[in-house]
């Protein structure tokens, strides 16, 4: 069941993954190369429903073979996009089934949202980005930490789900964001912080609020093979 579905999973997301870069072919401002990955969400409900590995793995195989059909560069998609994606959705899938205490991430989330903020507004500064790339990088940060509060607050079915979300999401930033510039030998600072910024937004709306749906609906497709999420309460 495992083979089967980790192949299931790699073949989606490397199948939309090229489909969606080819018809939406946006990559970081400025630096060019992590591209626009909203498909991020369907390793992610592979990781929640049949386990952190099948997430994973499955992850890591389909991102190699979309980046060897756009770039071809075997060292960068290994050491970046083979192994962030193998950390995010083996993260989101491990703590997806885990209980969660709302308060302490609401604060160490809240911590990491106002330094995202200050960011965005010292590195997209003028003249190379400017208020626009400021304002909609701070404002998806704040607006994606003010959906994750009443997740945790309203919603304890999905807390563990989001919560894996920010943080897989925030290493799989962090090791893009260093990996891709030395891989490709430009100056660590600011490259670095632009691509974390640049995949942490640009992926995390949709990883909270598509995910849930999605997974509902495959557990109610597959009620017998699907994990069920943690119930929580406070």
């Amino acid at each position: 069941m495992d083979v089967a579905t980790i192949a299931l999973n790699a073949a989606l997301y490397a199948a939309l993954g090229y489909v969606l870069s080819a018809v939406l072919p946006i990559t970081t401002p400025g630096l060019g190369l992590v591209r626009f990955w909203p498909q991020v969400v369907i390793p992610a409900v592979f990781a929640v429903i049949f386990g952190p590995w099948v997430g994973g793995l499955g992850a890591g195989i389909g991102i190699f073979i979309t980046d060897m059909f756009i770039h071809g560069n075997v060292l960068l998609s290994l050491a970046a996009g083979v192994t962030s994606n193998i950390a995010l959705f083996t993260i989101i899938g491990y703590f997806s089934q885990k209980r969660i205490d709302w308060k302490l991430p609401v604060v160490a989330f809240g911590a990491i949202t106002a330094f995202l903020v200050w960011l965005s507004f010292t590195i997209l500064s003028p003249p190379d980005y400017g208020l626009p790339y400021q304002l909609l990088a701070s404002g998806t940060i704040i607006a994606s930490y003010i959906f994750y509060v009443i997740v945790l607050v309203l919603s304890s079915q999905w807390r563990s789900y989001a919560t894996g979300c920010m943080l897989g999401l925030l290493v799989g930033s962090t090791i893009i964001g260093i990996t891709v510039p030395l891989v490709i030998q430009i100056p660590l600072i600011p490259a670095s912080l632009i691509y974390i910024l640049w995949t942490f937004v640009t992926e995390i709306p949709f990883l909270l609020i598509l995910g849930p749906p999605i997974i509902k609906a495959v557990n109610l497709a597959l009620p017998s093979s699907a994990r069920k999420l943690r119930e929580q309460s406070d």
